[in-house]
């Protein structure tokens, strides 16, 4: 099996502001006659955030993602099909995401756990399903790039 591949990450980068503001008042509620110990803390408190939001509304991705890099791709195709079902659910989060996730990320976490879920599925040796999936994607994202690779390479073998 082949190991995940290394993406390039795509950001919007206006959808940082919301961090940059959050990290700069974070700077002000710490700002004490040491500014060292005020970074840090600042840095830390900013950290924790990310971490919390992410891996309470995000918790199935985070658990498929870490299936997925220990290579037990059945285990993540579950894990991502229920990512996508929260955020098919809640898209606001989804679409949000800037805000609700501290996420600058161009694609969204259905768009991702789609694509994931069709590059396990390739790993698994089911081709003909990962194509549907990678089909499926980009009816729903017409410029998605990953699965425009990924079926170009698929229909090529």
């Amino acid at each position: 099996m082949a190991a995940a591949p290394t993406l390039r990450t795509q950001r919007i980068w206006y959808y940082m502001i919301p961090q940059i503001l959050l990290l700069v008042t974070l700077f002000y509620l710490f700002d004490t006659e040491d500014e060292i110990a005020g970074i840090i803390w600042a840095i830390l408190v900013y950290y924790i955030i990310i971490y919390a939001v992410r891996t309470l509304v995000a918790k199935a991705h985070r658990k498929a993602i870490n299936d997925l890099r220990k290579g037990n791709y059945e285990a993540a195709i579950g894990g991502f099909k229920k990512s996508v079902a929260f955020f098919t659910k809640n898209a606001w989060v989804d679409k949000y995401r800037f805000i609700t996730l501290l996420s600058a990320s161009k694609l969204t976490y259905r768009e991702m756990g789609l694509c994931n879920i069709g590059f396990c599925l390739t790993q698994t040796n089911r081709g003909s399903e990962a194509k549907d999936v990678y089909r499926d994607v980009l009816h729903q994202y017409p410029e998605n790039e990953i699965a425009i690779t990924a079926l170009r390479m698929l229909e090529s073998v």
